[in-house]
């Protein structure tokens, strides 16, 4: 198998050097907003094996073997349009489309393109059902599930492919290529904090399953989330919404240059949130945003683009409530044993992204981007198990500079009937952080440090990718080499531990079939990893600094009608190190190898030209490896998730929505003695829109469920107690909840 996968990838690399002429190039704009549409689907009419998918900026490359040419461009949202291509004008054609209603008709299966096929899908649920916070945007992945546990302020837990992947240790998110995941943080390892992000500037969402994408790195495990934000605001917005427990919120959007949009585009963005939650301990929850963009087009092949944002919350905490608590009367479910948790964060960023298309298919991105981000965190998970007079209140603070360069080379060569797409990228990521805290306090006042010091931690890597499109066939090979290097300061020692550095290789090789429009199947399989944090790997003297991930999944994609679309994969994936994040003590603790295998399903129906339907659903079966039987559970691994809904949408006019998330009751410790329990919700929206205006009524937790968001089996005890207790610890989920809005568009 070794041998064959070595051939493949070693011919796939071979043939980047072969070139071939005749072929079409092309750029595809929104014909109102004049900005470039990434995704859209370009087909030649008389060769049904001959298309391609536009990049990031409009451009695609197709090979036409006939002098006949007519392309067929489709792509949600937009009014399909065939183009008939002359001889002289098939070094530059421009397509405008026309924005219109979404239809399932132009989601397209393509034999050739990218093998990251859920960009379409999820620009479709993405207009469907609009988004209200980073929560929801989340959500739109299909079997991805968070919960929120600290006020709304700290990074949701994440839930994907049967990891808890805590704040995001095993899901890489960024946000038009910007990380969101700190590494080595001080609260857990991949800390993926995106209320930063405001979700009306959202217009497109990546995602994948599986360590499968030489693109993405460190992290990339269980899968990956890239948010893109508009280049360009269809219209400038003023929203106000007031709900249930003093929740308010305002969204201001403005274009700032209305004309000339084949030039230059700019807007600002700004949002105000604020809530007391539900709980008995008000949350007095703040989180301020600013976001602006500008784009220019210095040429007709050269595109600049530069993005600024700041973000600032606050909040005040409940914290994880212990089941016997409720259950003895002590306190309600939306009550706290220590009302002192909670914290504040901030992020500022900088991004920017220069690119060139040359002739002959190439092009040529750069980016840099900078990110100053403070954190500082109280939490109290055990009550008084440590230190019976003072209780064990910690907390986690850090400040930290992160800095980013990456480059990226993609270039389309044609032979015969056989295309080939060549990528080559490489980048460093730096992260300086100081005065890394770990502190013992009683009500956010300081007793001692745990632990202090400051972290320097970087990533070097370089990667090619070779996508190879001969006939039905799709191979897609990839080489990632990743390059890791870790220094810690220990202030409380004063002592520099030795740096440590470790080199990781990732093979990737994903193969499609496109057996006809409506039918294609596929195999994934790769290599990925995820770091281990640099106070561990330095104290470890380098001991699983990279644990590696090994995946593999085998599928097919169905399109029987112009309303139906389905996909199901079966899938497999084995990890060389788990990883536990022990908040008490600031470890890093490793629990040995494990593995995880499932079934995914995601299916979308069209009933109307109004009506839609979509459902996911996802079954996982994780285990560690080595462990006794019976003992071998995954503390709160998910192993069944579903979401779904009906969905009714109109360009103007009434416009509403039914949706709901299940997720099973699974095991909250390795034997399976104490149980998280699953939950079935279902939230409702109903919107008025006209062109100038839209009021909306959004209802959470319709059927008023009872039900826990985030659960940990934690051992605790409180004050009084002869001895701790190991149970059930909850935050209680959100009760029947309603709010209301009313946007203005200009």
């Amino acid at each position: 198998m070794k041998k064959l996968l070595l051939i493949i990838l070693t011919v796939i690399f071979l043939v980047a050097g072969v070139t071939a002429q005749n072929n079409i190039r092309g750029k595809v704009v929104d014909a109102a907003s004049r900005q470039p549409l990434e995704n859209v689907s370009i087909v030649n009419a008389g060769e049904p094996n001959s298309s391609t998918l536009t990049d990031q900026y409009g451009n695609f490359n197709l090979q036409a073997n006939t002098n006949a040419i007519k392309l067929i461009a489709s792509y949600v949202g937009y009014k399909a349009l065939s183009i008939a291509v002359e001889e002289k004008n098939k070094d530059e054609i421009k397509i405008e489309l026309q924005p219109d209603v979404v239809n399932l008709k132009d989601v397209v299966i393509l034999t050739s393109g990218h093998t990251s096929k859920f960009s379409t899908l999820s620009k479709t649920d993405l207009d469907l059902k609009p988004v209200r916070n980073t929560q929801e945007l989340l959500r739109l992945v299909p079997g991805l599930f968070i919960a929120q546990h600290a006020g709304g302020g700290k990074a949701e837990q994440i839930f994907l492919r049967g990891f808890d992947c805590d704040h995001g240790t095993d899901v890489q998110v960024s946000v038009d290529g910007l990380p969101v995941n700190m590494v080595s943080h001080a609260h857990g390892q991949g800390y993926a904090d995106s209320h930063f992000i405001i979700p009306e500037t959202i217009n497109n969402i990546d995602f994948g399953a599986g360590p499968y994408y030489t693109q993405h790195g460190n992290l990339n495990t269980a899968g990956y989330v890239a948010f893109s934000t508009y280049n360009d605001i269809p219209k400038s917005r003023i929203q106000i919404e007031g709900g249930f427990f003093n929740t308010f919120r305002t969204l201001v959007m403005l274009d700032l240059l209305k004309k000339n949009k084949d030039k230059q585009s700019a807007y600002i963005a700004s949002e105000f949130y604020y809530t007391n939650g539900a709980t008995d301990n008000k949350q007095d929850f703040s989180r301020f945003n600013i976001f602006g963009k500008y784009n220019l087009a210095i040429s007709a092949h050269t595109q600049l683009t530069a993005s600024l944002s700041s973000f600032k919350s606050k909040w005040d905490a409940s914290g994880q409530v212990p089941t016997r608590a409720v259950e003895s009367g002590l306190i309600g479910r939306f009550g706290s044993i220590d009302p002192s948790e909670g914290g504040n964060t901030e992020r500022h960023n900088a991004n920017l992204i220069l690119s060139h298309s040359f002739a002959g298919g190439t092009t040529w991105e750069n980016q840099a981007f900078f990110s100053r981000y403070v954190f500082n965190l109280y939490s109290d998970f055990t009550f008084y198990l440590n230190d019976p007079v003072n209780g064990d209140e910690i907390n986690q603070a850090e400040k930290r500079n992160v800095f980013g360069y990456t480059s990226k080379l993609d270039h389309h060569y044609y032979f015969g009937n056989i295309g080939l797409r060549s990528t080559y990228g490489t980048g460093i990521r730096y992260d300086a952080t100081t005065d890394s805290k770990l502190a013992h306090v009683v009500k956010r006042q300081f007793l001692n440090n745990i632990k202090l010091g400051d972290i320097k931690e970087s990533n070097a890597f370089a990667y090619v990718q070779q996508q190879l499109s001969a006939g039905k066939w799709l191979i897609d090979g990839g080489l990632r080499l990743d390059y890791l290097h870790f220094n810690y300061f220990d202030k409380l020692t004063v002592d520099q531990l030795p740096s440590q550095g470790k080199t990781i290789v990732s093979p990737k090789l994903n193969i499609q079939y496109t057996l006809n429009p409506r039918v294609q199947f596929f195999i994934k399989s790769g290599k990925g990893f995820h770091s281990n944090d640099t106070r561990v790997v330095t104290a470890n003297e380098g001991k699983d600094i990279l644990p590696a991930a090994y995946g593999g999944d085998i599928g097919f994609i169905l399109k029987p009608s112009k309303q139906f679309l389905l996909t199901v994969a079966a899938w497999y994936l084995h990890l060389d190190q788990e990883f536990v994040y022990v908040g008490d003590d600031g470890n890093i603790e490793p629990s040995g190898k494990t593995k995880r295998q499932g079934v995914d399903v995601i299916a979308r129906y069209q009933f109307s030209k109004n009506l839609f339907a979509n459902v996911n659903i996802n079954f996982t079966r994780p285990r560690a490896i080595g462990a006794i039987k019976g003992e071998d559970y995954i503390p709160l691994a998910p192993t069944a998730t579903s979401t779904g809904g009906l969905f009714y949408k109109k360009q103007q006019g009434f416009n509403g929505a039914l949706s709901y998330r299940y997720i099973k009751s699974r095991a909250a410790n390795e034997d399976n003695t104490i149980i998280a329990k699953g939950y079935f919700i279902v939230d409702g929206s109903i919107n008025y829109t006209k062109k100038r205006y839209e009021v909306g009524l959004a209802i959470e937790n319709m059927l008023n469920a009872k039900w826990n968001e985030a659960q940990f089996a934690t051992e605790s005890q409180l004050k009084g107690e002869p001895a701790p207790v190991t149970e059930l610890n909850f935050t209680p989920g959100t009760p029947f909840f309603v709010r209301l809005k009313l946007a203005v568009f200009f």
